[in-house]
């Protein structure tokens, strides 16, 4: 259709499947002017031919994601390009310092690729360019100090880079500039003192830099200032007075600041506009009255939490009203009582009171507010739940965790009909669970863990929401229900350390999407027999079904099903050195056993991948398969009756962290495929039958004795047996010798052989204890 389209001037073809399409057979007219193949589905190699077209004004090939190579030299480009649109593409290598002839180009987007170096000088000083856009790349080095008051930039977008230094002093005399966001980078000193430019300032972001100094007056009295965000930052002093009427969002969230929140700084008629105000995380002291705040009659978000040094003041006798307010987080602020909101708040959504001092029933006012839709009050000193739901409230989430309550679980809760998450962690509750919970149509989670509640669990659960079920570290017993198996979004499942009593739930793997399953410490016992359909466990990454009574042989079929736990997750996003499991909502904590130690997740590391089938009857030899699992970084088979050889193929499980086998029957010599295991830190192959010298080299001069002991036919480092004294490797110690030094199957726990691995394997320690943020607590102005 193109090779006679000679005449062609105009070609859109956003949005339409060129999936089948390689760049190289694309062949387009010169006269072509504009040309957009944006979200096309374009592949292959970028190409000179497409940028070199002679009277190309507009090329925009964004959103093809697999549309690969570098940027080559632009000199060949038309002079009368205005607009280069290339991203979210799969574009590297450095931007080619070629401009000198592109004395129109206005628009210039090069975002979401993985272009690297620096940026080039020739880029920042084209006459006509407004609009230059290079957010999530890995452009390091600084920003060249080329700017000048002739600049017609209104728009520059460098943030989630690498860019490093000081802020350029030419950098303020710019005009023009509506919109700067330089955040997620590098950026170190302070801000200059003085500016000439900045009056058509609208947006200034910089958060999550290394900034540091007093922030100076200018930034509060730009005259087209709406939103400024300087957040976690290392910023000193105080605020200085606000003179931006324009001023909407205010934040400066995780910095240092100091002193006193005086009106003399917020003065209500200087920021009447003023709607997000977001000061957490500082150094703030002295005493604030809170009604200070109810001035800005336009706000609607208000976040003071972690200022442990400022107090506020709620006196009663103080009339005062938030009549837009929709967020107030006053978390971590060292408060005794319950702020005084009752009827003053009328559409207050969003109620943070987390890590407070509260102690004391839950108020009544807090369900007669029917606006509220996320409360969060977890880590308090709170006795009493709240005890009567009106109907229809319309509360979705409601955390109580980690606080003293006692008593039974209302039924009432069931009339918060709309309600997506309830956390009652933690607590001293008591009695069995409300039977309607588990029929209830918008529950995603549901956390009832480490209280005292007993009973059998709930058999109603029908087709519902329900993503995160945790119900552990209760005295629950009786069969496990099968209704489970109608909860199809589930992802999470912890029934750990409690008494029930079952066979195991084959009836689970209809579930596509289940990830995380705790069964530990139950009453649960037989083989686990031979699936009756095709789908298996395809999902899991965390499988633990430790201290029980399985008996027979691991099935290797049951292994093969898990295909999640056979790729090695790297990680995506550029960054990011790490990436949990998302929720809508936070997850309870879990806790994980690996390396010997009992970890505590707030939030899952989705590259964590742990087996646990330690403490039951397994018998027979470990699975060959189990070397397909590349992506485990735990494994634990300990105080089972396992017995032969220790596969070669777990050589194969290359970013394992932790292996115990201790306490089996195991035979025959130490794999030296293990020394392909780069990251193990941890090994425990004690109290077993094995032989012959232990491998060295790599990680293995590590580990120390524990590690070994219990096997009267190792020898080598580290153990005082050398090999030249070693027993006969065909004649192992007596049977009855062995089952004296293991105290026969009445195993006790022994001590792991801690090694120091490679230092690049993921630091499992550094996992504990994260915040929870659910995803409306994303930074307002971080898109």
């Amino acid at each position: 259709m193109l090779q006679n389209a000679t005449d062609l001037r105009v070609l859109d073809l956003k949005g339409n499947d060129l999936s089948s399409t390689s760049m190289r057979s694309l062949n387009f007219s010169f006269s072509v002017i504009t040309l957009s193949l944006k979200e096309t589905g374009l592949k292959g190699k970028l190409t000179d031919d497409i940028l070199c077209l002679p009277n190309l004004q507009y090329l925009s090939l964004s959103g093809n994601s697999d549309l690969h190579g570098q940027l080559q030299d632009l000199s060949c480009a038309s002079a009368s390009l205005n607009v280069l649109e290339i991203s979210s593409c799969d574009l590297h290598g450095p931007i080619p310092d070629s401009f000198s002839n592109l004395t129109h180009l206005a628009l210039f987007d090069l975002s979401e690729n993985s272009f690297n170096g620096s940026i080039p000088p020739s880029l920042l000083t084209l006459p006509h360019l407004n609009s230059l856009l290079l957010y999530y790349n890995l452009l390091s080095g600084k920003i060249p100090n080329v700017f000048h008051q002739s600049s017609r930039i209104q728009v520059l977008r460098i943030r989630s880079n690498n860019i490093q230094g000081e802020l350029p002093l030419s950098f303020s005399v710019l005009p023009d500039l509506i919109y700067l966001d330089m955040s997620y980078n590098k950026l170190e000193g302070p801000l200059p003192n003085k500016i000439t430019g900045f009056s058509n300032l609208t947006e200034f972001r910089l958060t999550d830099n290394l900034l540091n100094g007093t922030i100076p007056s200018w930034c509060f009295s730009l005259p087209s200032l709406v939103s400024l965000d300087l957040s976690f930052n290392q910023f000193t002093g105080g605020i200085p007075a606000i003179s931006s009427y324009s001023l909407q969002a205010l934040i400066l969230d995780g910095n240092k600041l100091q002193g006193n929140i005086s009106e003399s700084v917020f003065n209500p008629v200087n920021i009447v506009n003023l709607t997000f105000l977001q000061l957490a995380r500082n150094n703030f002291s002295g005493s604030v009255n809170f009604s200070l705040f109810s001035k800005f009659q336009n706000l609607k978000t208000l976040r003071l939490s972690y200022s442990s040094q400022l107090s506020l003041n709620f006196e009663s006798s103080v009339n005062y009203s938030f009549s837009r307010l929709l967020e107030l987080d006053l978390s971590s602020m060292g408060l005794t009582e319950f702020p005084k909101l009752s009827r003053k708040v009328p559409v207050l959504e969003y109620l943070i009171l987390s890590d407070n001092k509260l102690n004391g029933k839950v108020p009544n006012w807090l369900h007669e507010m029917d606006s509220l839709r996320y409360v969060m009050l977890d880590r308090n000193f709170l006795t009493t739940p709240v005890d009567q739901f009106s109907r229809n409230y319309q509360l979705g989430y409601l955390d109580l965790s980690f606080n003293l309550l006692t008593g039974g679980i209302s039924s009432s809760i069931c009339n918060a009909s709309f309600l997506e998450a309830l956390d009652l962690s933690n607590n001293k509750l008591t009695g069995t669970i409300p039977q309607c919970l588990g029929s209830s149509q918008f529950l995603s989670l549901l956390s009832l863990g480490r209280n005292r509640l007993n009973g059998t669990l709930p058999i109603t659960f029908s087709k519902n929401s329900l993503i995160s079920l945790q119900l552990n570290d209760n005295r629950f017993e009786g069969p496990l229900p099968e209704s489970l198996s109608n909860c199809m979004q589930l992802e999470v499942l912890n029934l750990g350390n409690n008494q029930l009593e079952d066979t195991f739930p084959y009836w689970l793997q209809t579930l596509p999407h289940l990830k995380v399953l705790i069964l530990r410490d139950n009453k649960l016992h037989g083989p686990i027999s031979k699936f009756k359909t095709k789908h298996g466990f395809p999902s899991f990454i965390i499988f633990d079904i430790s201290s029980n009574n399985f008996s027979g042989p691991i099935p290797e079929h049951f292994i093969q099903s898990f295909e999640s736990m056979k790729d090695v997750v790297q990680d995506e996003v550029v960054g990011n050195p790490q990436q949990y499991m998302q929720f809508d909502y936070g997850i309870s904590s879990i806790t994980v056993t690996t390396k010997g130690t009992i970890l505590l997740f707030e939030r899952i590391p989705i590259n964590f991948v742990s087996i646990d089938l330690s403490g039951n009857k397994f018998e027979g030899q470990i699975p060959k398969v189990i070397g397909e699992l590349q992506a485990l970084t735990g494994l634990n088979l300990s105080h089972n009756r396992l017995s032969g050889t220790i596969p070669q193929s777990m050589g194969n499980l290359r970013v394992l962290e932790s292996l115990d086998l201790s306490s089996n029957m195991l035979t025959g010599s130490i794999p030296t495929e293990f020394l392909n295991m780069n990251f193990l830190e941890v090994l425990n192959l004690s109290y077993n039958h094995l032989v012959g010298e232990i491998p060295m080299g790599k990680q293995f001069g590590s580990f120390l004795n524990d590690s070994y002991k219990g096997n009267l036919g190792l020898c080598g480092d580290p153990l005082s047996m050398k090999c030249s004294q070693k027993h006969d490797e065909h004649h192992p110690p007596s049977q009855s010798l062995w089952r004296e030094e293991k105290f026969g199957f009445d195993w006790k726990p022994v001590a792991i052989g801690y090694g120091c691995g490679t230092v690049f394997g993921v630091g499992i320690g550094s996992f504990m204890c994260f915040m929870r943020k659910p995803k409306w607590l994303v930074r307002m102005f971080g898109g």
